[in-house]
C-alpha cells in the first residue's frame, strides 16, 4: 500500500465525511474557544500548578481575544467587508474596520501579560460595547441574516449569540480588569 493513501485514508477516519462548505458549521469556533480554554489552563498549572484559577478564565478570553483577532487578520479585506455589513461605528467611519481587528489583539496581548491596563481596559471596554450593540441590532432587532465576521471570512457561522457573547466577554473582562486595577477586588 502506498503512503499516500495510508495518509488519506488516516485523514478521512479523523475528518468524517467532506462537509458541505456553504453549510452552517460551528466547527472553526468550538475549536477555537476549546483550544484557547486549554492552553490558558496549560499556563495556569504551569505558573500555579492547577490549571483551576481564576488567571485561567482571565487567561482564557484574553488568549480568545488574540486568537481572534489574529483570525480576521488573515483576511483583513475580508473582515471589513462582513464587518461593515452591521457594525454601528464602521458604517459611520470605515477605518474602524481595520482598526477593530489590530485593538482587540493589543487588548488582548496586554490582558495576558496582564499591563499597561490603562491602555488594554478602555480599549476592550469600547470595542465590546460598540460589537455587542452592533450585534443585537442586526440579529436582534433588525433580524438580518449575517455571517459571523470574527472568526475570519471564511467560517459558515451565522451572526448571534457566539458573537454576542464574544463582545460580552470582552466588557466583562475590561470592567474585571478595571476593578482589579483600582485594588476594589479584595483578597481574590
Amino acid at each position: 500500500m502506498a503512503s499516500g493513501s495510508v495518509a488519506t485514508t488516516i485523514c478521512a477516519v479523523f475528518s468524517g465525511p467532506v462537509a458541505d462548505p456553504k453549510a452552517t458549521s460551528y466547527r472553526s469556533v468550538i475549536v477555537l474557544f476549546t483550544l484557547t480554554a486549554l492552553t490558558a489552563m496549560a499556563a495556569s498549572h504551569a505558573v500555579n500548578g492547577t490549571p483551576f484559577t481564576l488567571r485561567a478564565a482571565e487567561w482564557f478570553i484574553a488568549l480568545s481575544m488574540v486568537v481572534l483577532a489574529m483570525m480576521k487578520l488573515q483576511n483583513v479585506e475580508s473582515f471589513a467587508t462582513m464587518f461593515l455589513n452591521y457594525d454601528v461605528l464602521a458604517k459611520r467611519w470605515v477605518p474602524y474596520s481595520y482598526i477593530y481587528p489590530y485593538a482587540e489583539g493589543l487588548a488582548g496581548v496586554l490582558m495576558v501579560a496582564g499591563v499597561l491596563n490603562w491602555v488594554s481596559v478602555p480599549v476592550a471596554l469600547f470595542i465590546g460595547t460598540v460589537g455587542a450593540a452592533s450585534v443585537f441590532k442586526a440579529v436582534y432587532i433588525d433580524k438580518r441574516e449575517l455571517k459571523y465576521a470574527c472568526v475570519g471570512g471564511s467560517s459558515n457561522v451565522p451572526l448571534g449569540f457566539i458573537s454576542l457573547t464574544e463582545n460580552l466577554m470582552m466588557i466583562a473582562m475590561a470592567v474585571w480588569m478595571a476593578i482589579a486595577s483600582m485594588g476594589l477586588m479584595g483578597g481574590l
